[in-house]
């Protein structure tokens, strides 16, 4: 994986072979960006970012000047490793280790951008579930939109708050607000 744009553009950044990730790819991280940048500037938005094995979408938003972002993850090798990565890379990233669901269920934080990027094989009703937390719990700011990474055979458009997905390989990502 590597650093599309920002301060270290071009980066790569090689996660140790143990964790149990499956990144987002460079292609749809830089179509991502290129669909943000048109809504936000980067710079001065909060980040919640979700599922973040390795931490490579809080490592664009980082290198885009957000100086506001946290990541959470169940795993404890993935938290240390983004952890250490934003160290070396002076990041603004705060880390959380802690189970996602359990969180949003008390997230202390609003943000505007939330992403969410769980195991493709997950339960539809679960990916369902994140978006119900994050509008039951209010934790978007104004203006601000949760997106979904998933598979191309889970469909979230009949989840509520959906406005429109955008397919890039076998990914897709679908936007919430």
């Amino acid at each position: 994986m590597r650093i599309i744009s920002g301060t270290h553009k071009g980066r790569r950044i090689i996660a140790p072979s143990k964790l149990p990730v499956r990144p987002t790819t460079d292609v749809a991280k830089e179509a991502l960006f290129n669909i943000l940048n048109n809504q936000y500037h980067i710079s001065s938005v909060s980040v919640l970012d979700l599922f973040s094995g390795t931490g490579n979408i809080s490592y664009e938003f980082a290198a885009r000047g957000s100086e506001n972002i946290t990541a959470v993850d169940s795993n404890y090798d993935c938290v240390k490793f983004i952890k250490k990565t934003s160290s070396e890379l002076d990041f603004p990233i705060t880390t959380i280790k802690s189970d996602v669901f359990k969180y949003l269920e008390k997230a202390p934080v609003k943000a505007d951008i939330i992403f969410a990027d769980p195991p493709y094989n997950l339960e539809k009703e679960e990916f369902t579930r994140i978006a119900e937390l994050v509008f039951e719990k209010k934790l978007l700011h104004e203006e601000g939109q949760l997106i979904l990474e998933h598979s191309k055979h889970t469909d979230l458009s009949d989840v509520p708050n959906f406005r429109e997905s955008r397919k890039y390989g076998s990914s897709v990502f679908s936007f919430f607000e």
